[in-house]
């Protein structure tokens, strides 16, 4: 009895060391994998060589220079115009310019995600043919389409599968050529909208530097406000929705200016609070380049004056799922390693959000 006693004891406490043990390694492997953070290692990022003015906007449709300026904040805007180019010419030369200030090499990109309305065709993806035109033999990719919003569901998808551990160097790219979907004869949107690309790579890091956090909505009574009538399945194209003009974009402006103002300034002012952030540490906010005074509405609830607002409408308009990126684009020399830097978006849906990002890196990578 005693010699089975004591094996009886020996195996318990073999089997409750092996248990502990196991428990140990479970919680270090957690721990570890919560320190996994998405950084941001580089941008890259391309704009037509033709500008579409004001004035030549006002030459088409019944709107002025003042008009436009006051109402929108719009100066000019980049427009793909060469026959035959489509999105993925832009996000190819934003994607390459990026490789190139990151020093990557294509066969260590691991996946693309590129944010766009605007896409080469139906099918396939625009992803997939940036993946031949960038010689990626080791990556997959995939489009993803919240229109305006589109970047800033890219960086928390493109962050999620590095904090998975199984992924080295993402590229995500916000990619629109607004102009193969506007109506030059229609005042109120045409002066709105231009083309442009640019991407960040995304790396994995054990530093306190990255996409930290976010906050993403979608609420889908947004969809007689903002769309395109037809080329979908519900209105197939056909000579009746060409002859009434219905594959060009629809919106009423009224309405998503009003939802626009409310739901990027709440969800902005919601992640701040929830990251404990204040007005004097919030270094910049990067608004949805759609409508400067949006943006201003965006700064007075926030409490921050424009100077910490990075604001590039008026020589772009608003290029959808490219604005955020073609901001950080143009501002980079500004940016320094820790800036507290939140991303605000609203698009078609509605869709919109906020993502908080800890800067991971000072000023401009070399060209």
């Amino acid at each position: 009895m005693v010699i089975l006693s004591c094996i009886s004891f020996s195996f318990l406490y073999i089997c409750a060391r092996c248990f502990l043990r196991y428990h140990i390694f479970v919680i270090l492997k957690i721990d570890l994998m919560d320190k996994i953070n998405a950084v941001i290692t580089g941008v890259g990022g391309y704009v037509p060589d033709y500008v579409l003015t004001n004035d030549e906007i006002s030459k088409m449709v019944d709107t002025t220079d003042e008009w436009i300026m006051g109402r929108i904040g719009i100066k000019e805007r980049h427009i793909l115009n060469e026959e035959g180019l489509g999105t993925s010419y832009m996000a190819r030369k934003a994607a390459k310019q990026l490789m190139q200030r990151t020093k990557s090499h294509p066969d260590d990109i691991d996946l693309v995600i590129v944010a766009t309305t605007t896409s080469d065709y139906r099918f396939p993806s625009t992803a997939s043919i940036l993946c031949e035109r960038l010689g990626l033999k080791n990556a997959f990719a995939f489009d993803m389409q919240a229109v305006c919003s589109g970047f800033l569901y890219a960086m928390e998808t493109g962050a999620n599968f590095i904090r998975s551990g199984r992924y080295k160097k993402i590229i995500i790219v916000g990619a629109d050529k607004m102009s193969s979907m506007v109506n030059y004869t229609d005042r109120a949107t045409c002066p709105i909208f231009g083309d442009g690309a640019a991407a960040f790579m995304l790396e994995p890091t054990t530093e306190d530097y990255g996409i930290m956090d976010s906050i993403l909505r979608t609420d889908g009574k947004g969809l007689p406000f903002l769309h395109m009538k037809a080329g979908g399945s519900v209105c197939p194209p056909s000579y009746f929705t060409v002859d009434n003009k219905m594959h060009y974009l629809h919106q009423e402006g009224r309405t998503v200016f009003k939802y626009a103002v409310s739901s990027m300034s709440d969800v902005s002012a919601a992640i701040a609070e929830k990251n404990g952030l204040t007005k004097d540490t919030i270094n910049w906010v990067v608004p949805h380049q759609a409508n400067v005074r949006i943006i201003e509405a965006v700064a007075h609830r926030m409490e921050l004056p424009m100077d910490k607002v990075l604001v590039n409408i008026e020589h772009y308009g608003n290029t959808s799922a490219a604005t955020l990126p073609l901001c950080i684009w143009d501002f980079e020399d500004k940016l320094k390693k820790g800036d507290n830097i939140i991303f605000t978006a609203f698009g078609a849906g509605f869709t919109w959000g906020a993502v908080y990002v800890k800067w991971g890196y000072d000023g401009k990578k070399e060209s």
